[in-house]
């Protein structure tokens, strides 16, 4: 009798741990972390986006980082799903895409703000401006409106109320100090810089053509209520998804804030609380 009770107590222990390896099993496949392809620019990023992944690995996500050197082709990969997300882009700039490609592709949370600024190598500040000014702005839509409406802040031009995000020289409305505005490729008005009176430059080209940022600029966008700040984004049909929620969670940390700043030198701005 004894021996029977033994036997069927080692038979229930060998069930149950065979239950338990099984449990086990089932466990380790529904913890396998689900992958997140996100496109990013090559350049300063590629130093930024490795702490992002290490902090979605805790969240159960693996990040495969795609970059990319032509502005259009994030989006396209994108809309075509061989992307899963991307942050490189400001609103306008989705904006502008969306009007313009027919995407369906939605912001979902923010990174930061690379604020644009007007420099100068002849005057130190705006109100030295000469009239008649030459002034330089890149000549793409979404940051030749953004330069515009800079210098409209800066009240040296003011431009058509209905004129938006994008604003284009033949907007401006009232020009008192008869500044000229010449239109030049993003990555050539800094380099023309000491040909101009002042030129309203990106920051991150300000830095590749070797523009002194900190002795030449003498006005700069500020981050409050920028609608410029840049951001990641997904196909429409995916903002619900629970992995979205966690990838914006996992850029919005301490470390990123300082992965930026370490990365960009203080040209970018952290654009969460």
């Amino acid at each position: 009798m004894l021996s029977s009770v033994l036997s069927r107590r080692f038979v229930l222990a060998g069930a149950a741990a065979v239950a338990c390896a099984l449990v086990g099993h089932t466990t380790v496949a529904q913890a396998a972390p689900q992958v997140v392809r996100v496109g990013i620019m090559a350049g300063e990023d590629e130093d930024v986006w490795p702490i992002v992944a290490a902090n979605a690995a805790k969240e159960g996500l693996e990040l495969k980082i795609v970059t990319f050197s032509d502005y259009n082709a994030p989006n396209e990969a994108l809309a075509e799903h061989e992307l899963d997300a991307n942050a490189f882009q400001h609103g306008p700039f989705l904006d502008a895409q969306n009007k313009a490609k027919g995407y369906s592709i939605v912001p979902v949370g923010h990174t930061y703000v690379a604020p644009i600024g007007l420099y100068s190598t002849r005057w130190k500040s705006v109100a030295a401006l000469p009239d008649k000014a030459v002034v330089g702005v890149p000549n793409d839509p979404t940051n030749e409106g953004r330069a515009l409406l800079l210098l409209q802040k800066l009240g040296l031009i003011k431009l058509a109320a209905d004129a938006g995000n994008t604003p284009t020289a033949l907007d401006i409305t009232e020009n008192p100090r008869n500044i000229s505005i010449r239109e030049l490729d993003a990555g050539v008005v800094g380099r023309a810089l000491t040909d101009l009176d002042a030129a309203v430059i990106n920051t991150d080209w300000a830095k590749k053509v070797g523009v002194d940022i900190e002795k030449t600029r003498i006005a700069q966008e500020t981050a409050d209520n920028n609608p410029y700040i840049c951001i990641i984004a997904v196909n429409e049909a995916d903002k619900s998804a629970p992995w979205v929620s966690r990838l914006v969670g996992a850029y919005q940390q301490p470390n990123v804030r300082q992965a930026l700043d370490k990365a960009f030198h203080g040209a970018v701005l952290p654009s969460w609380p």
